[in-house]
């Protein structure tokens, strides 16, 4: 919208560098431009502003398939008036002198155009085509469908309008159609993720199981090599005992051995002993045979008195002194006869 001022019976304007102003003065053109500032008198003063800038109509409408589905298209047109002249000339761009305002509604009129020109070229071809292949490539064929037949239409440039893009952001089905279109592959998903699941839980039985008869297979091996070493221990502790036997056999056979030949030595001793000593009392006898009987009976007094005990005093009272000296006297008479 312009920037209108007034002072004292005229007006200024000021456009902004986006708006094309004509000005015509009692029916002539008196300013023709962007971005113009000017004064001028409101009774003899015509004002058209005409944007022109890039500007985007979003658009949404609905449509049937080929199949009678019904679907929504959405959709944005980006535009700009290339001819100011021409657009001004077919559509009321005129502004209030004093406000700025447009006076008309000529942006919602071209919007109109636009919006009925796309939604025929959309009806068009989503009639012809299913709701399996509209949701599929509808939005690359409604905007292809779209663009053209903009770029087509002859209105358009009589007006001074020029498309610049076209983009359709989606083609929807109704929702209770949607969600059933959704079942299938939701179903599909969720039979691939039960799938899935029971794979990775049978592929966990079978780490599991293979697990389990390792383990068990563990458990026979070390049964198997406890039973050898039960045995070797047996048969160890059996060599053990033949081994001590054997040795227990040796020991005693030596010991007997010993013991026969000790005894033997001790028999051969004895008889060497004994044959010794029958050889000394059968010469001993030879020498008493040979002596004569005083010398028998001093050799006997001899070794009767070494046998006696040792006597370290002795006391000789008087009845025995005159006893034994009777027996000496009675002796020696008995010796003189």
């Amino acid at each position: 919208m312009a920037d209108i001022t007034r002072r004292l019976g005229w007006r200024h304007l000021r456009g902004a560098p986006t708006a094309h102003i004509r000005h015509h003065r009692a029916g002539e053109l008196a300013h023709d431009g962007t971005g113009l500032s000017f004064w001028f008198r409101a009774l003899t003063a015509t004002l058209s502003e005409v944007p022109v800038d890039d500007r985007e109509l979003a658009m949404t409408f609905h449509a049937r398939t080929s199949d009678f589905q019904d679907v929504s298209v959405q959709a944005t047109v980006t535009y700009r008036i290339n001819d100011p002249a021409v657009a001004a000339a077919r559509l009321d761009f005129s502004v209030d002198p004093d406000t700025g305002a447009w006076r008309g509604t000529p942006l919602e009129q071209l919007g109109t155009l636009l919006t009925e020109t796309a939604q025929q070229h959309a009806l068009a071809v989503l009639a012809r085509t299913p709701l399996a292949a509209a949701l599929v490539d509808g939005v690359t064929a409604v905007r292809e469908r779209i663009a053209a037949g903009l770029a087509a239409e002859p209105r358009l440039p009589a007006t001074g309008i020029e498309v610049v893009a076209v983009r359709v952001m989606a083609v929807r089905p109704e929702p209770e159609v949607e969600r059933a279109l959704r079942t299938p592959a939701r179903e599909q998903i969720q039979q691939e993720a039960d799938r899935a699941t029971y794979e990775r839980r049978a592929v966990a039985v079978q780490r599991e199981r293979t697990i389990a008869e390792n383990e068990l297979d563990s458990q026979i091996e070390l049964a198997r090599r406890e039973e050898q070493l039960v045995d070797q221990r047996g048969i160890n502790t059996r060599r053990e005992a033949e081994e001590h036997a054997a040795a227990d056999a040796v020991r005693a056979e030596a010991e007997a051995t010993r013991s026969v030949r000790l005894a033997r030595a001790e028999a051969e001793g004895a008889r060497e002993v004994g044959e010794a000593r029958a050889q000394a009392q059968a010469a001993w006898l030879r020498v008493h045979a040979e002596v004569d009987v005083a010398t028998l009976r001093a050799l006997t007094a001899t070794r009767l008195a070494e046998n006696l005990p040792r006597i370290d005093s002795l006391t000789v009272s008087p009845d025995v002194l005159t006893g034994l000296l009777a027996k000496l006297g009675g002796g020696e008479t008995g010796a003189d006869a």
